[in-house]
């Protein structure tokens, strides 16, 4: 299985960690990182990297960072079938996303929260999902851009990633501990694990219809019901689902 450092992506994506047993209720361990700078530096590439397609020449021009990947009916990785991802960052170097429609029925917010020890009776929950196949230990919380992670102690820089002037992502404790008080961000969604690509792999994926791609939805993201994203963000493409076959080609 091949890796890739995190950051050759750019400051485009900040790990965090949970550690998650196998119980019926995952134990959430306190080792989520004080700092943007915790992690291993690294981003594991997918085992099957290119979800059951081909590889192909036909690349992606533009840069993905902030949209969403919709998989096409003819997805051939169970996985990421029926998929929305969010893609935190992409460029040639690769891609990173969160699959943000696929819900963790065993897990859910304020139990995280009282896992890790953080304090507080957050006044919303926040929906915990199922971010990808890589490192599933891993947490991340997309956010709105309300919200800016407190300063680190050694360079002074908080610890959120500015996708876009819609989503923010931060890797640090301090978030939880800021919803837990009231005084988190807007609109929060909770991953666990991600999805990763390699050089020109997710442009490649696309060329083969592998995926349909749109502009993020903030209202869509942050939604709560995530069985409906999948059509919801098909809907912003004016497809109905129903129209689409294994072979459609790219909108």
């Amino acid at each position: 299985m091949s890796t890739t450092s995190i950051h050759s992506l750019g400051s485009r994506s900040l790990p965090m960690k949970w550690k998650v047993t196998k119980a019926r209720m995952p134990v959430v361990q306190a080792v989520f990182c004080k700092t943007k700078s915790c992690g291993d530096g690294t981003v594991e590439e997918r085992g099957e990297p290119n979800h059951g397609f081909a590889m192909a020449t036909q690349t992606a021009p533009e840069d993905l960072t902030g949209h969403m990947l919709i998989a096409m009916p003819g997805m051939g990785d169970p996985r990421f079938a029926g998929s929305v991802i969010f893609l935190c960052a992409h460029s040639p170097e690769g891609a990173m996303g969160l699959i943000v429609n696929k819900a963790i029925p065993e897990v859910n917010f304020p139990e995280m929260l009282r896992q890790l020890g953080v304090a507080g009776n957050p006044a919303e929950d926040v929906p915990v999902g199922f971010g990808g196949p890589v490192e599933t230990g891993r947490g991340f919380v997309l956010h709105s851009t309300d919200y800016l992670g407190r300063p680190d102690p050694g360079d002074g820089k908080d610890g959120t990633l500015r996708v876009d002037r819609h989503f923010s992502m931060t890797a640090t404790l301090d978030i939880l501990e800021d919803i837990a008080c009231g005084r988190g961000p807007r609109q929060a969604f909770m991953a666990l694990g991600y999805a990763g690509w390699g050089p020109q792999q997710l442009e490649a994926e696309i060329g083969l219809n592998g995926w349909l791609t749109c502009p993020a939805d903030p209202d869509l993201v942050f939604q709560s019901h995530m069985r409906k994203k999948w059509e919801a963000a098909l809907a912003t493409l004016g497809i109905d689902p129903l129209s689409l076959s294994a072979d459609a080609g790219r909108a």
